[in-house]
């Protein structure tokens, strides 16, 4: 066995045969439930090599399998090659579901182990029924990878930082006293929060613990007279822990959490237990009354104040000159064959960096050319990724961090000749991004309901994609936030007023290449009438988007005037702080179609 993801399974196996184990689920998830994870956590990758940021590996005595949603498919397939891990497509409606497949592998009352301190309660409490379902025990109080992952990552020690109330806008105090506000409608009068990005919100810090997202390892209680922040101190400076104290926050340390947990009793606690651990979800739930709703603190969060929006602004201003410099580069240096995926990163890195509070990428890079532009989440290498040729497509979906805002944004761009059937796909989905675009919605809309205008113009030629058509960003924070969403798949949270979304709709040709064009937009109040409140979305996003690929004639006029005036936008919030070169090369990219 020469596999050394064959060994580490054998590894687990033999620890669960001491802990009389017949199963082992390793979620993706870490202590905060976060979707990126300090290494310390990231036992699903060393246990199967797969490095995308969403799966699960299901281990038995005799089997493994890895269950991943669309985005990761091609992926998968490649990283897992070799190994004895087999791909079950998740959200598929032939893929069997994990319980049921553990129910067909499994004997009468087999034990099934998960780590209840990296499982979220809500994914946990489901699990257990369904297991005992099929007269199968669920069993939480074990981590294998304590003793299996021999050079297992520490817990990161970064220091935080203050987010200056310039650009936070809104005291920790304020914050405080919103969600004590928002959990007593549930008869609350306090809040567990775990999830790192609320956190950091709510305690007006930032920290570099997990690659990308600007956050700090910590839990958070917060009650009337005082809230209890668990990090560990030495990530403090005394001026930062003063700050804090006047805020009315005690500190105490990260690895003390359990134990101050096991003396709290007779509260009412407000927790979401889709964003709590099953082991601390198990400690408040057996001495206190818990509230299981939508994270009060997370809905306060996603409701960007007009500090916050004006942040989203300036740094889309920023973010768009950078995205401007590197297509001008692009343009010039693509036909010398020097240019690849990889290099593609860095060069976009290197001009953001140039910009104003620039403080990081919000995530790594990705620059699809040809058919890798059809595996969604995409991670080219210095050592394996394609040398980009004057000819087909180039997706690029890339995002920067700034003091005052978070981007993301995808465009595809033709470097050199290209089919009809792309322009054919480019077009349908450029109208799919219009449509969501122009949306008017009542309030109390979920993102489902607003899902179709996103893929109609696809549905009608036959055409979908399977990954969601909008996600959350944070505020200096992780580029994908909750709660509010917009996929086909039902979510109870309204798109609200405040809340920014993405809009990407895609095509992926297996093998071939993807195109997906994507903008940021802030949830705006439209209109009020004797019906109610009306929303819409402001753009964000200033960067051009490639005419080109577009077959007009696929296209509506009012979907023309859109784009038309969207570039003119572009043009005159970029063009002043452009040379007179990136002017003229700007406005013809932004010319009227």
């Amino acid at each position: 066995m020469d596999n050394i993801i064959n060994q580490r399974i054998a590894l687990l196996r033999e620890f669960m045969r001491e802990k009389k184990l017949e199963a082992f689920i390793v979620p993706s998830t870490d202590a905060h439930i976060s979707e990126y994870i300090p290494e310390h956590w990231e036992s699903r990758r060393w246990i199967s090599g797969f490095t995308g940021s969403a799966g699960t590996v299901v281990v038995t005595h005799n089997k493994a399998g890895l269950w991943t949603d669309s985005r990761y498919f091609l992926q998968a397939e490649a990283e897992l090659a070799g190994s004895e891990i087999i791909l079950y497509k998740d959200r598929l409606p032939e893929t069997i579901k994990i319980p049921d497949w553990l129910k067909g592998e499994l004997s009468d009352k087999d034990r099934v182990g998960i780590d209840g301190n990296v499982y979220t309660a809500k994914e946990a409490l489901k699990l257990r029924t369904e297991l005992e379902d099929g007269n199968l025990i669920l069993v939480s109080n074990y981590d294998p990878f304590e003793k299996i992952w021999k050079e297992r990552p520490a817990l990161p020690v970064n220091q935080a930082v203050a987010h200056p109330l310039e650009y936070a806008g809104e005291t920790t105090r304020s914050k405080i006293k919103r969600i004590l506000e928002e959990a007593a409608k549930f008869d609350a009068k306090s809040v567990w929060i775990s999830s790192l990005d609320t956190i950091a919100w709510l305690m007006n810090i930032r920290g570099s613990d997990v690659p990308y997202n600007p956050v700090v390892v910590a839990h958070a209680f917060v009650m009337e007279n005082e809230t209890t922040l668990f990090i560990n101190t030495n990530k403090l400076t005394l001026a930062l822990a003063e700050t804090l104290k006047n805020e009315t926050v005690k500190i105490v340390e990260y690895d003390k959490t359990k134990e101050w947990l096991s003396k709290i009793c007779n509260c009412n606690v407000c927790l979401d237990s889709g964003k709590v651990s099953y082991s601390i979800y198990n400690l408040l739930s057996e001495r206190n009354w818990v509230v299981d709703k939508v994270s009060v603190a997370d809905m306060l969060k996603s409701r960007k104040s007009e500090t916050e929006a004006e942040g989203f602004r300036r740094s889309m201003v920023r973010d768009g000159i950078a995205l401007t410099k590197f297509f001008i580069w692009l343009e010039k240096t693509v036909s010398k064959g020097i240019v690849t995926e990889y290099n593609i990163g860095l060069k976009l890195k290197e001009l953001r960096a140039e910009q104003e509070n620039f403080a990081g990428e919000s995530f790594h890079t990705i620059a699809g050319y040809a058919a890798n532009g059809a595996i969604n989440h995409y991670h080219p290498t210095e050592s394996n990724c394609l040398t980009i040729k004057p000819e087909g497509l180039l997706l690029i979906d890339s995002g920067g961090q700034y003091i005052d805002g978070t981007t993301d944004i995808t465009r595809t761009v033709a470097v050199g000749a290209v089919t009809e059937a792309m322009k054919k796909d480019y077009t349908l989905v450029l109208k799919g991004m219009i449509g969501l675009s122009k949306a008017v919605f009542p309030a109390r809309t979920r993102g489902s309901q607003i899902d179709i205008l996103a893929r109609k113009a696809m549905w009608e030629h036959g055409i979908n994609y399977l990954h969601g058509t909008g996600h959350g960003v944070g505020y200096y924070l992780n580029v994908h936030e909750g709660p509010q969403s917009i996929r086909p798949e039902e979510n109870p949270v309204t798109i609200q007023q405040g809340m920014i979304v993405t809009n990407e709709p895609g095509i992926y040709r297996d093998h071939e290449y993807g195109v997906r064009t994507e903008n940021m937009m802030l949830t705006k109040l439209e209109m009020t009438t004797s019906y109610g409140e009306f929303y819409s979305f402001e753009t964000l996003t200033l960067c051009y988007i490639d005419t080109t690929l577009i077959i007009r004639e696929l296209m509506t006029e009012e979907e023309i005037t859109w784009l038309n005036d969207y570039h003119s936008m572009v043009y005159d919030k970029l063009s002043p702080y452009l040379t007179d070169v990136e002017k003229e090369w700007l406005k013809h990219k932004t010319s009227r179609i």
